[in-house]
């Protein structure tokens, strides 16, 4: 009886966080660039009771019989899929149509880039100084020339600028003050990896990277990354049909381990009861 209310206590544990994670997915829905995450269970450790043994002397053999333990987180998976495009009409509101995540950084230009993160939320905007960042103060990455090879920098529009304008191929370009040839102030840096669910979530749909996503292969949109589109902004990935399932679920699974626990707390009490 104690096994089963240890096991109990785990599925509680565990349901939990599958709500957990379903309450936060629910509430990105509308997050610009948002990916959602899935909770995988595992079987915990099991009890043998009873040992395998091998045909022979005339027997069949016999199967191991065991007691299962309980249950166990086996991971939080990131869901990387793409979202639904929004189209919003702002110039510098970017989307990326297939593979490839914006660089972003802090710093102080010209001084070079700190660490970088990378982010599918394309809400950019431009600064006082006419450096292209994200609503959070972070500055969008580029490079002077399209392709992979060259280092990233900032991008920037020199004040009084007009007609601006941003190509699938991640150009940024403008109109100088006063009119004359249009201008290509940068390319907008796009980064892919091998395995982009192993990267890591900071804040601000940014994330990292890490030892289980390998190094970034940076470039620019076009020649296996993939293109931007402006005016356009990539919403959350959260489905919420699946998510209110999800909902369900964790909830039904969390009633039904209540319910052994329950079950194994009256069974205790008619072994004690027995004395009486």
């Amino acid at each position: 009886m104690m096994r089963a209310m240890y096991a109990a206590v785990s599925g509680l544990k565990n349901h939990q966080t599958l709500l957990d994670v379903t309450a936060n997915n629910i509430a990105n829905v509308n997050t610009v660039g948002y990916k959602g995450s899935r909770v995988s269970f595992a079987d915990s450790l099991s009890q043998t009771v009873i040992g395998a043994t091998a045909p022979g002397n005339g027997q069949a053999g016999r199967n191991a019989a065991q007691v299962g333990l309980g249950v166990q987180l086996a991971s939080i998976d990131n869901l990387m899929g793409g979202g639904s495009l929004q189209s919003t009409g702002e110039t510098t509101d970017l989307a990326i149509q297939g593979e490839g995540m914006f660089i972003v950084a802090k710093g102080t230009p010209p001084a070079l880039p700190g660490a970088v993160e990378y982010t599918r939320a394309g809400d950019f905007t431009f600064n006082d100084e006419g450096y292209l960042t994200t609503q959070e103060g972070e500055y969008v990455m580029g490079r002077e020339e399209a392709g992979a090879g060259a280092p990233n920098s900032y991008i920037q529009v020199p004040k009084g600028a007009t007609d601006l304008a941003i190509g699938q191929d991640g150009s940024v370009s403008y109109v100088p003050e006063g009119g004359g040839a249009r201008v290509t102030a940068g390319y907008v840096s796009i980064a892919k990896f091998a395995n982009e669910a192993g990267l890591v979530r900071t804040s601000g749909s940014n994330w990292i990277e890490s030892a289980a996503s390998g190094k970034p292969q940076d470039g620019t949109p076009g020649n296996g990354w993939g293109l931007t589109i402006s005016g356009t902004l990539e919403m959350s990935n959260v489905e919420l049909a699946t998510e209110f399932t999800n909902m369900i679920s964790a909830q039904r699974g969390f009633e039904a381990n209540s319910r052994v626990i329950s079950t194994a707390d009256e069974m205790l009490q008619n072994l004690v009861n027995l004395k009486r």
